[in-house]
């Protein structure tokens, strides 16, 4: 496949090999890879805007990935709060009265079904019949 392609283009894809930080810019984005392959044919490989992409050295790590780190961490301190709260109120319930609570919803809400299966089946009965639509005289 590569002995198919113009040689700027095998060259550039050793270039974002090089760059796996542009690599995942380029997919977080979703700007076409077009745009960066002109970019680099016009600018060089040299150029300063590509050093935000270069990778550090294995221990350090950029700023999107401190971040992401910091990000993943919040987000997990928070869920592991939520957790621990939500343990704390399960501790601290009493099932049987849970029980009796949903029951009670239970039966409310087949009282308001009956009404409302009541009301539709009068609103079908009592349709007026009469021509004139008052029915105030009847022989």
């Amino acid at each position: 496949m590569s002995d198919k392609l113009h040689p700027s283009v095998v060259e550039f894809k050793a270039f974002i090999n090089k760059h796996p930080a542009l690599i995942r810019n380029i997919r977080k984005n979703g700007r076409s890879w077009q745009e960066y392959y002109e970019q680099w044919a016009l600018l060089g490989e040299e150029d300063p805007i590509w050093l935000e992409y270069k990778e550090k050295e294995e221990g350090s790590d950029t700023k999107e990935q401190q971040s992401e780190k910091q990000d993943e961490n919040g987000t997990s301190e928070k869920n592991k709060e939520l957790f621990a709260n939500l343990i704390k109120m399960t501790e601290n319930m009493d099932l049987n009265k849970v029980q009796k609570q949903i029951n009670s919803f239970n039966n409310t809400i087949s009282i308001i079904q009956e009404l409302i299966g009541q009301f539709q089946q009068t609103d079908t009965t009592s349709k007026p019949t009469e021509k004139n639509g008052f029915g105030w005289f009847k022989d």
